[in-house]
């Protein structure tokens, strides 16, 4: 069966803008989400965003990071945390972390 988000995700108002992922039980740190971006030279930024990619608000004090990967084919970014997150606490990224604007 098909999932546009992580088991462990969810979408819903955000304090910071619009919409936001906010998790549905606690999550550890270095958990992987899953693909958030996937390089594609067509499209803006040179990247396709995934369900996943498209609802990370930025913050200061972010909880995930996104990490580079590659296969022989394609590369991509996943959404990885970096500390322990609540129940109900929102996904977010420092944008110029990793020098690319989610």
């Amino acid at each position: 069966m098909y999932r546009p988000l992580p088991k462990e995700l969810t979408i819903k108002t955000s304090s910071i803008d619009g919409l936001g992922l906010f998790t549905t039980c606690d999550v550890g740190e270095g958990h992987e989400f899953g693909i958030t971006h996937i390089q594609h030279k067509d499209y803006q930024n040179g990247h396709i965003r995934t369900p996943l990619g498209g609802f990370i608000n930025n913050s200061d004090n972010p909880n995930c990071i996104l990490i580079h990967g590659n296969t022989s084919a394609w590369s991509y970014m996943k959404l990885k945390s970096i500390k322990f997150i609540s129940e109900s606490e929102e996904i977010t990224l420092k944008y110029q972390y990793m020098g690319y604007d989610v």
